[in-house]
């Protein structure tokens, strides 16, 4: 039991940093291309409005909701893995 804790415990700090890395990985990404879009296109108005805009959308994005995957799938397989074990 106390394995299981250990594993909950340090699993779950562990996705919860690598979910945090990729999130501010690709929030930083998209910025930087939008930034280099309003630059390239030379487009009129207020260049933090647009940015500002881009990044809500990016917040409603498919890309953003899977990044929770980072925890669905190896929480997935170690249930799996544990499961087949025990009862095969």
């Amino acid at each position: 039991m106390v394995a299981l804790l250990r594993l909950v415990i340090f699993g779950g700090i562990a996705l919860t940093l690598l979910y945090l890395g990729l999130s501010w990985h690709f929030r930083a990404r998209r910025r930087v291309r939008m930034e280099q879009d309003w630059e390239e296109a030379g487009r009129p108005g207020n260049r933090d409005a647009y940015i500002a805009e881009g990044m809500a959308q990016y917040e409603r994005s498919l890309r953003r909701k899977l990044l929770w995957l980072v925890y669905i799938l190896p929480v997935s397989a170690i249930t799996l893995l544990i499961w087949l074990t025990n009862f095969n």
